[in-house]
């Protein structure tokens, strides 16, 4: 059973028929089905409100997929360490999946997933985490050597932007996600397991 087939709901609020939506959203799903082989459950939650998925997807792409100072595994990285603080399902398993696949480190995600202390990383990437993970569950306790801790790290001032910015659209993302109890689609779980 695919997890397009599934019986048990992706959301809590109503998915729309594909067929009903605009034809930019059917091309993405269409893309999706091509590569990686099914619509992440998110895009089909966030279809509800076509523009609010094509104003997800266009920061999401910016903040995860444009050049940056910060490898792709690192902005996974991020991503786990702010949702494991969140215990957001549907983030802990697709973005502990998709890095898997982009650190080549089976191991990685899962231990981010519960204690990115535990991780075998960097002084440099536990700096990083540290200011996620500070974003967020205390925000306003962020300061002026928080950031000059990361400069010490190597960060620039626009890798530290990245580091802000992706921490602060988990936080968003998260809240939705568990808020709706999105369901992650079944093909997350094995990805990149060796």
């Amino acid at each position: 059973m695919t997890s397009e087939t599934q019986v048990q709901p992706i959301s809590r609020l109503p998915v729309p028929d594909e067929a009903t939506l605009p034809d930019d959203i059917q091309e993405l799903f269409a893309k999706n089905r091509a590569k990686p082989g099914f619509v992440p459950n998110v895009y089909r939650a966030y279809s509800l409100r076509p523009q609010a998925l094509r104003g997800f997807l266009a920061l999401y792409d910016a903040l995860m997929s444009e050049e940056s100072g910060l490898t792709k595994a690192e902005r996974e990285m991020i991503a786990v360490a702010v949702s494991a603080q969140n215990h957001c399902f549907y983030c802990l398993t697709s973005h502990g999946a998709v890095l898997r696949v982009r650190s080549g480190d089976p191991i990685l995600g899962d231990t981010i997933m519960a204690n990115y202390r535990a991780a075998d990383i960097s002084p440099r990437q536990r700096a990083m985490l540290d200011l996620a993970v500070k974003m967020t569950n205390t925000p306003d306790t962020v300061s002026d050597e928080d950031i000059a801790g990361l400069r010490e790290h190597g960060f620039s001032d626009e890798d530290i932007f990245d580091i802000v910015q992706i921490a602060g659209f988990f936080n968003y993302s998260n809240r939705v996600a568990n808020a709706l109890e999105l369901r992650p689609n079944r093909e997350f779980h094995g990805m990149a397991r060796g």
